[in-house]
């Protein structure tokens, strides 16, 4: 079975024998295969109101467990953004109605962000959607090869941890 990226890396061995096009044949399935997956989230998050952002930190809070409320800072970790981005995002989040903010009764100064019914309907509807939606671009896959290709990209990915 041929792809685009074969005819790429053939092109390119013509053009440069000199090169090991190796990281070619890798990565430029990995980028192709990332936008499939970016308009498959687009889709999926669209269906159900949100954007990608806001998929980000719904997610967060509702992986957190009840009472799906995390503090800002603990948001950051988990989104990896600035804290004022954060402050932005929850800002329209809460104007939403998607979450709320709430004073964190183990610290005066601070509050704790809280997914609403709502945002807890819009994560889950979404999530639901995604999972389908990549399901599908693995269709073809074998599980036993899903679970080895799992395990290629956590080894790619391990470094960046």
């Amino acid at each position: 079975m041929r792809d685009e990226v074969d005819d790429l890396v053939e092109a390119w061995g013509r053009e440069r024998g000199d090169l090991d096009l190796a990281p070619v044949e890798v990565f430029s399935r990995i980028s192709r295969l990332a936008r499939h997956l970016d308009l498959a989230r687009r889709d999926a998050f669209t269906a159900h109101g949100i954007e990608s952002w806001e998929f980000d930190v719904l997610a967060a809070l509702r992986r957190a467990g009840e009472p799906y409320e995390l503090s800002p800072g603990r948001l950051l970790r988990e989104t990896l953004v600035t804290s004022g981005t954060m402050t932005n995002r929850v800002d329209r989040l809460t104007g939403r109605g998607l979450v709320e903010r709430l004073p964190d009764p183990h610290d005066r100064r601070g509050v704790l962000v809280r997914l609403t019914a709502e945002g807890k309907a819009a994560v889950d509807g979404a999530f639901e959607a995604l999972l389908a939606a990549e399901a599908d671009l693995l269709a073809d896959l074998p599980d036993k090869e899903r679970t080895r290709l799992a395990a290629l990209l956590r080894s790619l990915l391990a470094p960046f941890s």
